[in-house]
């Protein structure tokens, strides 16, 4: 699964990422990391972008940058 397929509200752990170029250089640099734990808060209206909470801040990221960021379900 993907951070882009989270619904609000939704909680999961970062296992690993898509493509690591240039995009995949600056998600890591922004933080969302292997191992850590994001929230999807929201989804603008029309679904792009969307608004994750991860390191106790609120980051906004296109669903294509989104669709990189592989990640698994928490409880």
């Amino acid at each position: 699964m993907t951070l882009a397929e989270l619904k609000p509200g939704q909680r999961a752990r970062i296992v690993g990422f898509r493509d690591l170029g240039s995009v995949g250089q600056r998600i890591l640099q922004l933080g969302l990391l292997p191992e850590e734990e994001v929230e999807l808060i929201r989804r603008a209206p029309a679904g792009d972008p969307l608004e994750v909470r991860v390191l106790g801040y609120s980051l906004s990221l296109r669903r294509q940058e989104a669709g990189l960021v592989e990640v698994e379900g928490v409880t």
